[in-house]
């Protein structure tokens, strides 16, 4: 879209879920508007107020906007991307040059691997942002915007949006903030939910998921359409849950009977994986958003519930670990974790050990379930390693800057998962399965306001506390949820990966990673597959390897 003067054309991916409001805003400052959507809104906004107009927007986006530039001021162009991270941004820059768009595959690049980038998504299952796999190609980080100047062709990228410093006392009381959190949970969901066209929740049955559709159908006038998928015979079937959900809601609610359960559902999804994430729930979400869109345009999920309010197993394991291991010193820690991370990979209690290096409270940075650093030494080629050299720890590194952010252990571990496997993996696992049925997906928790209410004032004692997760999601799970629901569980849509991978057998396994790069050392792959169909718990990596395989195929 252009604006009427003809000087500014924006290219915008996502939705402002405020434009409504911000319409109302421009409107009275002596903007006048030809069309009802959020793009001319948008526009509008960065006309008036700049690269300003970032703190007015509430919503998922990546955009870009050309300016023709007058007399006084360059032609430039402006690229931003959303707060959390939820649309992607890749951009290929040059002397010349300067491409953007939001998948890889519709960028020229190089077929050359990017090692660090290797490295790090061997240790992470995830390319942070900033990175990419092929040489020349970067990702615009969350909440971070960018100028070209098109006279010098300089490239300035700066952050306009941070997680607040936790404020809180510590004092606060839990049904006071529980009805802060409620009504902007609510908003939250209100806005998502307007859309000209269909819209429905998807429904895991759990916490996070069935908020989300407690909240839509408190704000709702008509009956909510939520989405699940099953796993007939499956021990990791928990449709049941999602199921008591619907019921107590009343909403018109469908299930998809997960029925071809082998590695063979990979291959619908394979064309769109352009950089690979190793996170195996990308198969049910692909599964259930093909479900959702046919009925719905628009489905909202519960992604971020995790990181605002306490939810993963890592913040109470840690904190038992803590409390239970806080006499051991820390050279004889250090000792038995060097000595776990020799074991072959797969080893019952090899992870765990080998994630206390640095004590029970980091043990989310060192404890990876792909390729830790002792891994990657054997997985990759010597001279890769070689060249790698003392920078083999960068991912590592990585996650612990996050980590020092944080005011206590549960504000560390919790802005960590928030700056690193929310938006590098989550979200893009979100995007790339969603996209591929043309499904939108909206994450209320999401919402700017909600996240700096939970990292700003909430404390980390209602996150976390005496072994008990969730707190304040708890006592609004008391308020709207089915009281037998089970909302200790921790559930997501998820697979019996370790079992598929052992049905495919080594063959089909071998074929699947066929296009590796030839950076890795097979005899360390073959050793992989091998120990895992002999019951050792390497799905996770031998997955990170078909993924990447896949990536480097479709290049």
């Amino acid at each position: 879209m252009t604006s009427q003067d003809g000087r500014y054309t924006i290219i915008f991916n996502g939705e402002l879920y405020n434009f409504a409001a911000l319409r109302h805003t421009l409107t009275g400052l002596g903007h006048r508007f030809h069309s009802t959507g959020d793009t001319e809104v948008l526009l509008a906004a960065f006309v008036h107020w700049g690269p300003d107009c970032l703190e007015h927007l509430n919503g998922m986006f990546a955009f870009a906007i050309h300016d023709r530039g007058n007399a006084h001021t360059p032609a430039s162009v402006f690229i931003a991307r959303d707060r959390a991270g939820e649309k992607p941004l890749y951009f290929a820059p040059s002397a010349s040059e300067f491409w953007f768009a939001s998948e890889l595959k519709a960028l020229p690049h190089q077929s050359a691997i990017d090692l660090q980038a290797l490295n790090h998504y061997l240790s992470l299952g995830y390319i942070p942002a900033g990175m990419c796999l092929f040489s020349g190609v970067q990702k615009l980080p969350p909440a971070h915007c960018a100028k070209l100047s098109l006279d010098t062709f300089k490239l300035d990228i700066w952050r306009y949006w941070s997680l607040p410093p936790n404020q809180s006392s510590g004092a606060e009381d839990g049904e006071a903030l529980a009805d802060e959190a409620a009504a902007l949970i609510e908003d939250s969901v209100r806005l998502r939910l307007v859309a000209d066209v269909p819209v429905g929740v998807m429904l895991s049955g759990g916490l996070d998921s069935s908020l989300v559709v407690g909240a839509a159908a408190r704000v709702s006038a008509k009956a909510v359409e939520t989405f699940t998928i099953s796993l007939p015979g499956s021990h990791l079937d928990e449709a049941h849950h999602a199921q008591k959900v619907a019921s107590h809601f009343g909403t018109r609610h469908h299930v998809l009977p997960l029925q071809e359960t082998s590695l063979q559902l990979l291959d619908g999804l394979a064309p769109f994986i352009d950089e690979p994430i190793a996170d195996s729930s990308i198969l049910p979400a692909w599964m259930v958003f093909g479900l959702a869109r046919q009925q719905v345009t628009v489905a909202l999920g519960g992604d971020g519930g995790d990181e605002l309010f306490g939810g993963y197993s890592d913040y109470t394991t840690s904190l038992a670990d803590a409390s239970r291991w806080g006499w051991v010193s820390s050279p004889i820690m250090a000792g038995v974790a060097s000595a776990a991370a020799m074991l072959p990979a797969g080893v019952r209690g090899r992870n765990r050990l080998a994630s206390l290096r640095h004590g029970p409270l980091q043990q989310m940075i060192w404890g990876r379930p792909y390729f830790d650093q002792t891994l990657r030494r054997r997985i990759l080629q010597r001279h890769a390693v070689n060249e790698l050299g003392e920078e083999l720890g960068q991912a590592e590194q990585f996650l612990l800057k996050q980590f020092l952010q944080g005011r206590d252990p549960v504000d560390s571990m919790t802005r960590t998962h928030f700056n690193s496997i929310l938006p590098d993996d989550f979200l893009v696992k979100v995007d790339r399965a969603s996209m591929a049925h043309s499904l939108e997906v909206r994450a209320p928790f999401l919402d700017h306001r909600l996240i700096e209410f939970a990292f700003g004032r909430l404390p980390s004692s209602w996150k976390v506390h005496n072994g008990e997760s969730r707190r304040l999601q708890r006592i609004l799970a008391r308020r709207w949820l089915p009281r037998d629901l089970d909302v200790q569980r921790k559930q997501g849509f998820s697979i019996p990966l370790n079992e598929w991978l052992r049905q495919a057998g080594e063959k089909d396994l071998m074929r699947r990673m066929e296009s590796l790069p030839a950076l890795f050392n097979l005899d360390e792959v073959h050793a992989l597959v091998r120990g895992h169909l002999a019951g050792r718990a390497n799905g996770g990596r031998l997955f990170a390897l078909i993924m990447l395989a896949i990536a480097m195929k479709n290049a």
